[in-house]
């Protein structure tokens, strides 16, 4: 609901956009707007001027607020709200005249170019970039060097370099012709985005108008394209490292693609060190370890990526190290198995004949997104070895599962009743995939 005191607006200075297009005229009185009329009333006080708007009261409903815009020989009604800022539909503005002005702007190429816009995603540059050629070459070589460097050092080494400056499109031109990608496919993270001076589409090819939110930028690659453009895009996002903040907390898909590896890089450090000195270790991934040292391990991947230093000299505890590889599992925005597949591998499990459920549970791996299933596989035999040491570390399968259920897969809703309900179905899913992981992957 609107406020009285938000609606205090003097007259506001014309600004010519077009030729063709008129600016905004508000009608206002200092401190005042044009109180209790009806549609009639409004259109008459507009006296046909386009570009023309004022604000009043419905007579219908007190209390709200309706804007009322002349444009093409009519008067536009549009209810107006405000939380803070004004709107009337997506886009929120500091003040009435700039909501006003970018409705101007929107109504004018909707209305005089609807053709054009309707045929804009028929004929994109987005598969056709020739000049990506031009900076294939020393991109792909930036790429491949990624792989053998930390992600801190990715970021700052090249930063004012002409390479890291490419757009987005370049990079994934070039993504397509570097051997040493691993192509999953993941999609885009589009998010509404205000341009600062004026902006192309990297799809259509086409600028995109309006004063705020003119399009959408994905956060993790900062492709820029319109919002009915982003229904276009192919699912082939490469996440750029400038944008990847920290390892933990970052989805699983995003992080790898970001850093060009098969699998989360938490995940092979971690398993190669238990490894190599803990799989004998009574308890292993059911003792904890201190949490301040785990954190510690989680904000050296944050901060130092491949480089992070876990070894014995500084961390001569294994049960730290299986706590941050469970940690990192457990942060994960989207659980390894995903929410997708949550309930099918649940129904999976309630299956009382073995070899059905097998087979059922086979099915439902294979709709995992590439980098989730490459993680499970690789988790999976790394967990068969610990088994194969139950002699000296007391951990089978089965306890396993206890420990994994509730860390790799979590229900879509959060809701305490449904995990307790599924707990042991969960540890029955890990369980069955530690013991059948020859099979199943």
């Amino acid at each position: 609901m609107l406020k009285n005191t938000s609606l205090q607006y003097g007259n506001h200075t014309c600004i010519n956009y077009s030729k063709r297009l008129l600016a905004p005229r508000g009608l206002f009185v200092p401190g005042r707007f044009h109180g209790i009329i009806s549609r009639d009333q409004a259109d008459q006080l507009l006296g046909g001027v386009e570009g023309a708007y004022i604000l009043r009261e419905s007579q219908r409903q007190p209390g709200c607020y309706t804007l009322a815009l002349r444009f093409g020989n009519q008067t536009l009604n549009y209810r107006l709200f405000y939380d803070g800022k004004h709107f009337v539909g997506e886009k929120r503005f500091e003040s009435i005249h700039d909501l006003v002005t970018d409705g101007l702007i929107t109504l004018y190429i909707e209305t005089k170019a609807s053709e054009y816009i309707s045929k804009m995603t028929t004929n994109p540059i987005y598969e056709h970039i020739g000049y990506a050629t031009l900076l294939r070459e020393k991109v792909s070589r930036r790429l491949s060097r990624s792989k053998n460097e930390s992600r801190k050092t990715s970021v700052t080494s090249e930063e004012h370099t002409a390479v890291e400056k490419i757009s987005s499109l370049v990079r994934r031109a070039a993504l397509t012709h570097n051997d040493n990608h691993f192509n999953y496919e993941k999609t885009h993270n589009f998010k509404v985005h205000t341009f600062r001076g004026p902006h192309w589409c990297e799809y259509c090819a086409n600028f995109m108008w309006g004063l705020i939110a003119q399009g959408v930028r994905c956060s993790d690659c900062g492709l820029n394209v319109h919002k009915q453009c982003s229904k276009h895009v192919p699912n082939d996002c490469q996440p750029d490292l400038k944008r990847i903040k920290k390892v933990y907390c970052c989805d699983l898909t995003t992080l790898v693609k970001a850093h060009n590896t098969q699998r989360p890089m938490v995940v092979d450090i971690c398993i190669r060190e238990i490894e190599a000195r803990g799989l004998k270790s009574e308890g292993l991934y059911r003792v904890s370890g201190f949490t301040e040292h785990i954190e510690d391990v989680k904000m050296a991947f944050d901060r130092d990526g491949e480089k992070a230093d876990i070894s014995a000299n500084i961390y001569p505890d294994i049960n730290i190290i299986t706590g941050a590889l469970k940690l990192y599992f457990r942060d994960l925005p989207i659980p390894v198995i995903t929410y997708d597949t949550y309930s099918k591998f649940i129904e999976a499990a309630k299956i009382s004949n073995a070899d059905e459920r097998l087979e059922a549970v086979h099915e439902v791996l294979m709709l995992l997104p590439p980098a989730h299933y490459e993680t499970l596989r690789y988790l999976m035999i790394h967990l068969k070895k610990v088994t194969m040491n139950e002699k000296d570390n007391f951990m089978n399968a089965e306890n396993l599962g206890i420990v994994f259920g509730p860390t790799l897969m979590r229900p879509p809703e959060d809701s305490t009743l449904t995990t307790l309900h599924d707990m042991r179905y969960q540890k029955l899913i890990v369980q069955i995939l530690i013991e059948n992981e020859d099979v199943l992957f």
